[in-house]
């Protein structure tokens, strides 16, 4: 450490810093003049006095004024010498920092009030992931998809900027795709491409409601949507949903009093239980929609795994009225990591939506989005679909016999005709909070049925997703399972008579 001896503001230079010495030197002025320690006006050494003191060539010294006075701390006079600038705003010494200040612990100004906690971190390594919704991203033809992006990348116009709505190439696939599968007549241009799902609620959120309008939500439902939502400004309110989805009948009988202007529902497999919404309740929503002039906002989040029959069609297909805005991804079909997702409505409320994105986010990844229309192009989008559609049908019975051959007398549960998880009923006495927390501890990671209660409160319920496993390692992982369920405390008595909702 050397330090410049003929001044009497000490500076230091430590070669273990990994900044250059320059910017050292430019660091600690700074410091000195922020401090007060060295005043607008006053007189700083030549560059050789300090380049000789610090023992540094003369032009290092040059390039940290040059820094400095490219910053505006300090100028130079021709024949006069170099001084603090002098249009800095005169303050008293405070004690001096040996380096750049350290970071501050806290903000210096209040903090409104944030999302709720929910997880950010995944579970240890090693542990097998019974979370519902997480594809295998082994099944990713990624030679196909990185040789697509190599071709976009090749293509200068996909690094500048382009169309907030997205690939035109994409959204003109997409369309195609929400036309022949789920029976959506929409036009590239009345769809955006988003950064996932979530993106799409809140946006929708944001540009298509006010702060302080209600939103009705399923009362089991998918809490980072909920956050979505209220940190648009919005108010949700829990309406129960049952064997038949979401009881259509209670919004009906509220829906002028608590002044609710929309809808968020996963209508097709039911976020988290599964179950599809019956079809007399789907008309008796529409219509109230229709009468009511309330916007559904439907969360079509993995259509394409169905495995009995074919999908049920979306609410958005049996739409004249135009009161629905349908979001879907290409998380499950894909990988969540490439981040795409969409939104489909009447085109004045998706311009809406692409203004708000337009000025949050501007816009997508237009060399993903080139590679995923590639996919779409080729067929091999479809293909992979068809693929990966018998995988998870094969899971889904891996994963439900060895439940029944593990743990047949603690947990039940039906098959569902859909999507990447079963949604199964602890037995009496069993604590499925304990069970959880237990599972994890064993090395296997279940969701249970208290993540998804919109008022937090225990539910005798796992989630359990076979996605992200082969048939072997979900045997594996259900053995985990059983391991951790003698260490489960009993379940306390109920303190409310039980409800025929599975709220």
């Amino acid at each position: 450490m050397r330090t410049a001896a003929t001044w009497d503001l000490p500076l230091a230079l430590d070669r273990r810093d990994p900044a250059p010495v320059q910017v050292q030197i430019a660091r600690g002025l700074a410091a000195r003049i922020r401090a007060g320690a060295l005043r607008p006006g006053a007189a700083l050494p030549s560059s050789r006095a300090l380049a000789r003191a610090l023992g540094v060539h003369r032009n290092t010294v040059l390039a940290a004024f040059g820094e400095l006075a490219a910053e505006g701390w300090i100028e130079t006079t021709r024949a006069k010498g170099t001084f603090v600038s002098r249009e800095l705003p005169a303050r008293a010494p405070s004690p001096l920092f040996p380096r750049a200040p350290h970071a501050p612990a806290r903000a210096g100004f209040p903090l409104p009030p944030g999302p709720a906690t929910l997880t950010r971190t995944g579970p240890p390594p090693g542990t097998y992931q019974l979370l519902g919704g997480i594809p295998d991203p082994r099944l990713v033809p990624a030679t196909l998809l990185a040789r697509g992006y190599r071709r976009a990348l090749r293509r200068t116009e996909h690094l500048s900027y382009g169309d907030a709505r997205g690939h035109p190439r994409l959204r003109a696939a997409l369309a195609r795709m929400l036309g022949e599968a789920r029976g959506l007549a929409v036009s590239p241009d009345a769809l955006l491409v988003t950064r996932g799902a979530q993106m799409a609620v809140a946006l929708a959120a944001r540009a298509l409601l006010l702060p302080g309008d209600a939103i009705a939500v399923e009362a089991l439902g998918y809490p980072p949507a909920w956050e979505a939502l209220r940190l648009a400004g919005l108010r949700p309110v829990p309406f129960p949903v049952d064997a038949r989805g979401l009881d259509v009948d209670a919004l009906a009988a509220r829906v002028r009093t608590e002044r609710l202007r929309a809808v968020y529902l996963t209508p097709h497999h039911q976020y988290p239980t599964i179950v599809t919404l019956a079809p007399a309740r789907r008309l008796a929503l529409l219509d109230l929609a229709r009468r009511e002039r309330l916007l559904v906002l439907e969360d079509d989040y993995d259509n394409e795994f169905h495995y009995e029959g074919h999908p049920v069609t979306p609410l958005a297909a049996s739409d004249p009225a135009g009161v629905v805005v349908y979001v879907g991804t290409l998380s499950k079909v894909l990988a969540p990591g490439l981040r795409i997702g969409f939104a489909a409505g009447p085109p004045d409320a998706i311009e809406r939506l692409v203004a708000h994105r337009h000025v949050l986010d501007r816009q997508g990844d237009l060399a993903v989005e080139a590679a995923v229309a590639d996919l779409f192009e080729d067929g091999e989008a479809q293909r992979h679909v068809w693929r990966t559609r018998r995988a998870y049908a094969a899971r889904r019975e891996a994963l439900a016999a060895a439940l029944r051959a593990e743990l047949g007398g603690a947990l039940s549960f039906a098959l569902p005709p859909g999507g990447m998880a079963l949604w199964a009923r602890v037995a009496a006495g069993i604590d499925a909070d304990d069970w959880g927390e237990a599972a994890l501890r064993a090395g296997v990671a279940v969701q249970v049925g208290r993540t998804f209660a919109f008022d937090g409160r225990a539910r005798p319920y796992l989630r359990l997703g076979f996605g992200r496993h082969d048939e072997r390692e979900l045997g594996e992982a259900v053995r985990r399972l059983a391991s951790a369920l003698p260490s489960a405390r009993p379940r306390a008595p109920r303190e409310h008579p039980p409800s025929r909702s599975r709220t």
